[in-house]
């Protein structure tokens, strides 16, 4: 009889950093042309930490987190996420990564809209063969004030019940690393902030490390490091005390990119 693998439920012990990337690359091919979009990229970031990337428009940061989290595949260097190196990876060892390990807020929030919120929530149990542990997931949905939306269904949903639907799921498997691509982008100020409250207690958690992207100096404020790419190079850290600092930061790295 096969057994279902165990999404996972503590964290592993690490002996190196949480995401690491040496001499990252990435690059499209367009028209027959290689457009490249990173530039050898190497960064470290440890268990527990909360860590912000920002910059210009098209500078790659989203590009950069997918690369980091699996989604995508860098067109050279490496990643590891708690030591495992990405690139020696099966897509079905990938793909159990994942759903089990891996965690992932989106601003397009990708639920299922036939599904209800619970649904959705319980989701990656079901994927897995198990069942959920209904009470537990209940208790997280109540905690991210979806306890009254149980049964609706993602179209009936506002962009904030909805994201925060899809931070449910997240909490709900406790993975061990979380990449949040503008998680709050497109919520309004009470939403977001428990979004990012919630991001923060993650990162607070034995074992636990989150990864937020976003164009916003004042949830970038809120985490221990600010990284800044500038046309796919990482070419500056901050660890921010204000938002205005953050801001100030960015505003000198889009007005040397304007001038270049």
């Amino acid at each position: 009889m096969t057994h279902a693998p165990q999404l996972n439920s503590t964290p592993r012990t690490a002996t190196g950093p949480a995401i690491e990337a040496q001499s990252l690359s990435k690059s499209f091919t367009v028209d027959g042309r290689d457009l490249p979009i990173l530039h050898e990229i190497s960064l470290q970031i440890d268990s527990n930490e909360l860590v912000a990337i920002m910059g210009p428009s098209g500078s790659g940061k989203s590009t950069l987190m997918y690369c980091l989290a699996g989604l995508d595949h860098p067109s050279s260097g490496q990643v590891r996420l708690n030591g495992m190196d990405l690139g020696t990876q099966s897509r079905t060892a990938l793909a159990k990564m994942r759903r089990g390990n891996v965690g992932f807020v989106f601003q397009s929030y990708n639920l299922i809209p036939t599904l209800t919120a619970y649904e959705n929530v319980a989701l990656p149990y079901l994927l897995e063969g198990r069942k959920p542990p209904r009470e537990q997931l209940l208790t997280v949905m109540d905690e991210v004030g979806l306890g009254h939306r149980v049964d609706a269904q993602p179209p009936s949903m506002s962009g904030g019940e909805q994201q925060r639907t899809a931070l449910a799921r997240v909490l709900a498997l406790a993975p061990e690393i979380v990449f949040a691509d503008e998680p709050t982008g497109a919520l309004d100020s009470r939403s977001g902030e428990l979004v990012l409250t919630k991001l923060n207690e993650v990162a607070r958690k034995p074992g636990r490390t989150v990864l937020i992207v976003t164009h916003d100096p004042a949830v970038a404020a809120r985490c221990d490091r600010v990284m800044f790419l500038g046309d796919g190079h990482l070419v500056d850290e901050i660890r921010p005390n204000t938002a205005a600092q953050v801001a100030d930061t960015l505003a000198q790295l889009t007005s040397k990119r304007r001038e270049g």
